[in-house]
């Protein structure tokens, strides 16, 4: 890192901002708009992670903030660079992501002259984050960047979007010469070239010189943020109801953890709560792998049993049958950052608009010991039920491997710091019935949103803040395809994740029912690709894995192998299963 003096681009300027954020990591696919951010970030010792894809990029960033409460950063290039962001992007937003997208931009002064790769990205964006603004001067740019980390925090966390022209990055000196040279006005010969070159001396000037402008009147997008706060009454109020309540049930979703950098005092809080919980997306994990009051199994018939239901950061939405998966006759109480979250689809009896996580703290203190010792008791029976239902289903013998048997032979195999990455449909959503966190914060799904592809952008993002740790890729094998390039990355930067690749040669959560309801396999089927070479080629370590007295085996293997900084693709031959037949969502 070279000594810190005047900045000497705009990238200088951005990196000092993102370096009083602590923000670590920088990710992105170069491009010679965003050249400086990059750069700049490397000289104020941010490390820039380079993937091989602009989606991958966001995913990376999205991971990083999932995992560390600090707002997660990507730049891409301008035009394609952008537009291939977008996916991602949108991600982000479902999933009430802090993050920040820098987009490069043609310079001011060729704005939709047709300039290379010059598009109206702010309408293409604005509908997939919470805030947006175009730098147009130099000043702009530190007062930009911090309004967006605040607003990426504030209120319903989400992404948001700032665009960089290249002539507010690049140095003074390249932008003057860059400018002269394109438009004829460096040889000052004709009337009209000297026009042009006194207009560019001018319009520089204001870029380079001219103090900072409010950047409110540059924006297209004012976020709403919390009101005022819950009052200590009102969870007075919960608290009362809860502790006249026999069978309660507790659901806490990804949003209780965003902002999240610490989640030790919401684990104790409610353990201490002691209430039977489910916990679903970025929360899995929460209470580590085993928990007395946790479970995976039977949330639909508890919830239609509960007297009392608390919702921590959690919609409801499919996930919830829409709002009538509840006890007519119970309480419904739910806690969100988001108003209209806390009333879609229905109105809970208690709405609390403020942090999940304060919420159940704050709870915890006002509700006495816990007191509901049959009721736990009666949800762990169905557990276990449910437990050996799913065990009952495995096989342990050939041909090929069996999805439910391979599961419950990895879980017993994962290192008590390993970080899962999931990114699939059939096959991951078994995972999901098997798998268990260790530790809270290393579940990572695509929300919502269902995006397939956020594997290989995640496990970069995972292995970058768990350095050491044992980060493993759950792939279904078309979902793979979207990014095993990342491969490429992973060599590269030293990284070691475990890449499970569930090979069935279909689109097995789509065919299944499409071929019951439809007649028809049509656009589902794939073939047993060796997806293990793939990533050799890229630099990797491939295992096929086609016989299930091998399991142990190559799972030991691929552990080693990581431990050792390799990292590794195995490909998994799976057995036909019906295991989630009827399962398609639509």
């Amino acid at each position: 890192m070279r000594p810190r003096t005047e900045p000497r681009h705009g990238g200088d300027i951005i990196a000092s901002v993102l370096s009083r954020w602590r923000v670590p990591y920088v990710f992105t696919l170069c491009g010679g708009h965003i050249s400086p951010i990059l750069v700049g970030a490397k000289d104020a010792g941010i490390k820039v992670i380079d993937c091989r894809d602009e989606r991958n990029a966001v995913f990376a960033a999205d991971a990083v903030a999932r995992m560390t409460g600090i707002p997660g950063v990507a730049a891409v290039t301008a035009g394609p660079g952008v537009t291939n962001a977008l996916t991602a992007l949108k991600n982000a937003q479902l999933a009430q992501t802090p993050m920040v997208l820098f987009g490069g931009a043609t310079a001011t002064v060729l704005k939709g002259r047709g300039a290379l790769q010059d598009i109206d990205q702010t309408s293409l964006v604005k509908s997939a984050v919470k805030w947006m603004a175009r730098c147009t001067m130099v000043s702009q740019l530190e007062p930009t960047l911090e309004r967006a980390l605040n607003e990426a925090k504030s209120g319903v966390p989400g992404p948001v979007f700032i665009e960089v022209p290249v002539d507010v990055l690049y140095p003074e000196d390249t932008v003057r010469d860059m400018f002269m040279k394109e438009s004829g006005a460096a040889k000052g010969e004709t009337l009209g070239q000297k026009a042009i070159g006194l207009y560019l001396k001018g319009h520089l000037y204001r870029q380079f010189h001219m103090p900072y402008v409010d950047v409110k009147a540059k924006v297209d997008q004012v976020t709403s943020q919390l009101p005022g706060g819950v009052s200590d009454r009102e969870i007075d109020q919960v608290a009362e109801v809860l502790k006249k309540s026999e069978r309660p049930a507790l659901v806490i979703g990804s949003q209780t953890m965003v902002n999240c950098e610490d989640a030790g005092p919401l684990a104790r809080a409610v353990s201490a709560l002691g209430i039977p919980v489910w916990l679903g997306g970025t929360s899995r994990g929460l209470l580590g792998r085993d928990s007395p009051i946790q479970f995976r199994h039977a949330r639909g018939k508890a919830l239609k049993e509960a007297d009392t239901v608390i919702v921590c950061g959690f919609p409801f939405d499919f996930r919830m049958k829409y709002g009538l998966g509840f006890n007519r006759k119970g309480t419904l109480i739910s806690a969100n950052l988001s108003s209209r979250e806390l009333t879609k689809n229905k109105r809970p009896d208690y709405t609390l608009q403020m942090p999940a996580a304060d919420f159940l703290i704050k709870l915890a203190q006002r509700a006495g010991a816990p007191k509901w010792e049959s009721w736990v008791a009666e949800c762990k029976k169905r557990e276990a039920a449910r437990d050996e239902e799913i065990k009952a289903k495995a096989k342990s013998t050939g041909p090929l491997v069996d999805p439910i048997h391979f599961f419950m032979r990895l879980e017993e195999k994962l290192a008590d710091d390993s970080v899962l990455v999931v990114d699939g449909g059939d096959f991951v959503a078994t995972a999901a019935y098997i798998l268990k966190p260790r530790k809270p914060l290393s579940w990572l799904d695509p929300g919502v949103f269902g995006t397939l592809g956020v594997g290989g952008g995640f496990a970069v993002g995972a292995a970058a803040v768990r350095k050491g740790a044992e980060v493993w890729i759950i792939y279904g094998d078309g979902s793979s395809a979207y990014s095993l390039n990342e491969f490429d990355t992973f060599v590269r930067h030293g990284m070691a994740p475990i890449a499970v690749v569930g090979t069935d040669a279909s689109w097995g959560q789509i065919a299944r029912d499409q071929v019951t309801l439809l007649g028809s396999d049509v656009g589902t089927s794939l073939i047993k690709t060796a997806y293990h070479k793939v990533a050799e080629g890229y630099g990797a370590v491939g295992l096929l894995l086609d016989d299930p007295a091998k399991i142990d085996a190559v799972l030991d293997e691929a552990k080693a192998l990581s431990k050792q900084g390799k990292p590794v693709c195995i490909n998994v031959h799976l057995q036909k299963t019906d295991f989630r037949e009827g399962s398609i969502s639509i």
